[in-house]
């Protein structure tokens, strides 16, 4: 069975970012990049707001590029997903989707959060083409637009608000007839005037030659006097909430209500001593920077820890 010092679950920003670091430290680690290599960055356009790119970079190009660091530092970087761990004995072991046992002293786990969509053929049809799940990552590009949030919750008043700052109309879809949000949330949004909430509203299609031009709209689906209509929008942005990719390591570590790791105050030790948490502890921010910095700072306890044994 192999063995290695370090083994870093799943790529994106705190992946590759932690095997720079653990590379630069001359640990050798080993990377599996997991479902989607490079996360979710690979099915945006244009990122904006990471630093060093002055004019922007495509997201798949940042990816590209962080990967190729890693690399230069000698990270191992694999095709493949983990589908068990086994965090109850050292070194640990985990399992490839080919069937491959692994031994690992230590382990980074940065598997992060995937949005969760409504699952209309048409999210996938304009995928970076006016569909997003992250409004501060692509809010900027429709300044003057008008755009729709479908949600309810805290998560989604947030988003509309801050995108009511930047477009010139926001719709907010709300399948139910009340707002989930907080109190103060939802008096922010209600009293906010360039957003309309579209209580007992279900989105059913979008539209578009080059991209998002309009949704297709139902009210009051499912009942007698329900009513079919579209709206044009320029954006389309889902708020319905996030689901960490944590299952396989739920038996063994603490996590929130959602299945956000839960970590040592603030740091990204986990409860096991060698496992630590990057992106997948952060339920909050969900940024490529916050979840680079999560990878660095893994990485470093991971050398620490590394030289007490």
């Amino acid at each position: 069975m192999e063995r290695v010092k370090c083994l870093i679950i799943g790529s994106g920003p705190a992946g590759y970012t932690a095997a720079i670091y653990a590379g630069r430290a001359n640990i050798k680690p080993v990377v599996y990049e997991g479902l989607e290599p490079g996360g979710q960055l690979t099915t945006t356009t244009t990122v904006d707001n990471f630093p060093g790119y002055p004019e922007g970079v495509d997201g798949p190009q940042l990816m590209e590029d962080l990967r190729q660091q890693a690399l230069r530092f000698g990270a191992d970087i694999r095709s493949g997903i983990i589908t068990k761990a086994e965090l109850d004995k050292k070194p640990f072991v985990v399992t490839t989707d080919e069937g491959t046992q692994i031994e690992a002293d230590s382990v980074i786990i940065s598997t992060g959060a995937s949005a969760k969509y409504l699952g209309l053929a048409d999210e996938k049809k304009y995928a970076g083409e006016g569909v997003s799940a992250c409004a501060t990552c692509d809010g900027f590009f429709y300044r003057k637009k008008v755009v729709a949030v479908v949600g309810g919750g805290d998560t989604a008043c947030e988003d509309a608000t801050y995108l009511a700052g930047l477009a010139k109309k926001v719709y907010l879809v709300v399948r139910k007839t009340y707002l989930r949000a907080s109190k103060i949330m939802q008096e922010r949004v209600l009293n906010t005037p360039n957003i309309e909430v579209l209580f007992e509203h279900n989105a059913i299609g979008l539209y578009g030659e080059k991209g998002v031009e309009g949704v297709h709209l139902v009210k009051r689906k499912g009942e007698k006097d329900e009513s079919y209509y579209d709206i044009p929008i320029d954006g389309f942005f889902l708020a319905i909430g996030h689901k960490p990719n944590s299952d396989i390591f739920k038996s063994y570590l603490e996590t929130d209500e959602v299945g956000y790791i839960k970590t040592i105050n603030g740091t990204p030790l986990t409860k096991i001593p060698g496992v630590f948490a990057a992106d997948v502890a952060d339920p909050r921010y969900r940024q490529a920077i916050t979840a680079a910095a999560s990878g660095c700072k893994a990485a470093i306890e991971v050398e620490r820890y590394l030289t007490t044994l």
